[in-house]
């Protein structure tokens, strides 16, 4: 199979969908690949090290001459405009919160996996969960910078020093961004709470930290009563596939200590507050009602090197899976991939985008079984 990877071109996007490494193994196994032109090189992949994997590099003309686009971020608009009912789109899509991406995409006819909503055999999101460790260990990194006085925050140190209260971190969501987030929390010296809604969740984080963490069961009395207490609120939360259910509203930040920070790494999927809106790493944060609001939609971006090889460990089998069977058989072979087909041959193929969007949806199994 023809294999291309483009240039990413989102805002301070530098991360790529191919690693040197994952290009040498797709030749190895016979495949054609197709490099865009410095695709890797603000991380240190140059156009020699893809030509010296067995890749061919080009112009992104060239690129999207391939039968599987394989990318990180969601097809801008010249993107999408260049895609066709014989593309395969690979790559991270986050529609429900984006109805012109999902309109093109239904557009192109072209078979679009997202990364974000392909399972595993334990219910999880394997390729969303490499970017979910990195950005739940920045957001802490990013919020405590936010909380700085020069940025607009209280001026408040996480860690506190001796004598002084520690700052308070209240993040809403246990799973892995919430998880990831704590550890670094914790590993600061801050005071950290975490809600959520599912009681295993808390036991299992209870056991590993013990008194270093309280833990809390969310509801709307409890999340009110952290947020107005908290210096950073970091927003974990996921319905995969789905928008991010809004757990802050526009009052409650009015009612938040003046400086505090809010965190909002649901934003890909719309945002958990009321007041979020995307921002780019080039602007990353916003003031409403005396609260920094940070929401960049691609965090990892801003350690691309790392993020790339996260990920790549995680996406290379299902590459290879697509191109060793090619699409349709990969996805009729694998129930796991098939959670990840959003969108075949004009049909919108995942049921809470079509939700949060209303428009209607088929399974995949029926777009599939049309497409034969």
């Amino acid at each position: 199979m023809h294999i291309g990877v483009p240039r990413e071109i989102k805002n301070h996007e530098y991360r790529v969908g191919l690693t040197p490494t994952a290009v040498a193994e797709l030749v190895r196994q016979g495949h054609q690949v197709t490099v865009e032109h410095d695709a890797g090189a603000a991380i240190g992949f140059a156009d020699t090290d893809y030509s010296s994997a067995g890749a061919q590099v080009g112009t992104v003309e060239d690129v999207f001459e391939a039968e599987l686009i394989v990318k990180v971020k969601e097809p801008q608009a010249s993107e999408r405009a260049r895609l066709q009912p014989r593309h395969t789109l690979f790559t991270y899509l986050h529609l429900a919160p984006d109805r012109p991406q999902t309109e093109g995409l239904l557009a192109s006819g072209a078979l679009c996996i997202a990364y974000e909503t392909v399972t595993d055999a334990r219910g999880g999101l394997p390729l969303l969960a490499p970017m979910s460790e990195v950005a739940g260990r920045m957001a802490v990194q990013a919020g405590a910078g936010c909380l700085e006085k020069a940025r607009g925050g209280r001026g408040v140190l996480l860690g506190g020093v001796p004598g002084v209260p520690r700052g308070r971190v209240v993040i809403l969501g246990g799973g892995v961004v919430g998880s990831n987030a704590l550890a670094m929390a914790i590993g600061m010296g801050a005071e950290v709470a975490v809600l959520d809604k599912n009681p295993e969740v808390l036991r299992q984080l209870d056991a590993r930290y013990g008194n270093r963490l309280q833990t809390l069961y969310s509801t709307a009395a409890t999340l009110e009563e952290q947020v107005m207490a908290a210096d950073l609120v970091i927003g974990a939360v996921l319905v995969p596939g789905a928008a991010a259910p809004k757990l802050i509203s526009a009052e409650l930040i009015t009612r938040m200590q003046k400086g505090a920070v809010l965190v909002d790494v649901a934003i890909d999927q719309g945002g958990c507050a009321e007041t979020s809106r995307a921002t780019t790493h080039a602007e990353p944060t916003y003031v409403v009602d005396d609260v920094v609001h940070y929401c960049v939609a691609n965090m990892p971006g801003a350690v691309a090197r790392t993020a790339t090889q996260a990920l790549n460990n995680a996406t290379l089998p299902f590459v290879l899976a697509l191109a060793n069977k090619g699409a349709r058989q990969a996805l009729q072979d694998d129930p796991h991939l098939r959670k990840g087909l959003n969108v075949a041959a004009g049909q919108l193929t995942n049921a809470s985008v079509g939700e949060a969007l209303g428009l209607p949806a088929q399974s995949p199994e029926d777009a599939l079984a049309a497409m034969s």
